[in-house]
C-alpha cells in the first residue's frame, strides 16, 4: 500500500469502528487459510466483519473510538471482529471457534466504552441471541394481559357458580 491508500484505508476503517457496537481483537497466528476462510464465513453469516489490519493502521483508525481502549493489545498478528447490530454474535462465533481451534486466541474486546476481558467475552457468548431475547420479552408482555383477562373472568365465573349452588339448594328444598 502506498501512503494515499493507507490514509484512505484508515479513514474508511475509522468510520467502520465508530459505527460498531462491539469489537473483539483476536490473535490468529498459526491458523491456516482454510481455517481463516471458515472463520470468516461463520462470522459473515452473523453479520460480523473480520479484518486483518496492521497494528499501526489499526491504532490510527481507532483514534476517537472505543477500540482505542485496546491499544495495549495491538501487538503481534491481530484480526479485529466488528459488528454493528448484534454484540452477542461475534462473541458467540469467536468463542465457539476458539474452543475448536486452539490456535485462535481471543485477546480483548470493547463495548459501550469499556474493555472486555476474555472472561467477559465468554460470558457474553453464553447470552441468548437478540431474536430469543425479543421473543422472551414479547412473551412476558403478552402474559400480563392474558393473566388479567383470566383474573377478571374468574369473578363472573365464581359468581355464576355461587348462583348455581343457590339454585340447586332451593330446588332440593
Amino acid at each position: 500500500m502506498n501512503l494515499s491508500n493507507k490514509k484512505e484505508f484508515v479513514a474508511d476503517f475509522a468510520v467502520c469502528l465508530k459505527e460498531t457496537q462491539i469489537s473483539i481483537l483476536v490473535d490468529y497466528k498459526g491458523l491456516n487459510v482454510e481455517s481463516m476462510t471458515q472463520l470468516r464465513s461463520e462470522l459473515r453469516k452473523e453479520g460480523v466483519q473480520l479484518a486483518v489490519v496492521k497494528n499501526t493502521l489499526l491504532g490510527m483508525a481507532s483514534e476517537g473510538t472505543d477500540t482505542a481502549l485496546m491499544k495495549d493489545f495491538f501487538k503481534g498478528p491481530n484480526a479485529i471482529a466488528t459488528c454493528k447490530d448484534d454484540p452477542v454474535a461475534p462473541a458467540r462465533v469467536l468463542v465457539k471457534f476458539a474452543e475448536d481451534n486452539d490456535k485462535l486466541e481471543i485477546k480483548a474486546g470493547t463495548m459501550n466504552g469499556k474493555v472486555l476481558s476474555v472472561d467477559d467475552i465468554k460470558a457474553l457468548a453464553k447470552m441468548p441471541s437478540r431474536e430469543v431475547l425479543l421473543a422472551q420479552l414479547l412473551s412476558a408482555m403478552n402474559g400480563v394481559p392474558t393473566g388479567l383477562v383470566r383474573v377478571l373472568s374468574g369473578v363472573p365465573r365464581a359468581f355464576m357458580t355461587v348462583l348455581s349452588a343457590i339454585s340447586d339448594q332451593k330446588e332440593a328444598a
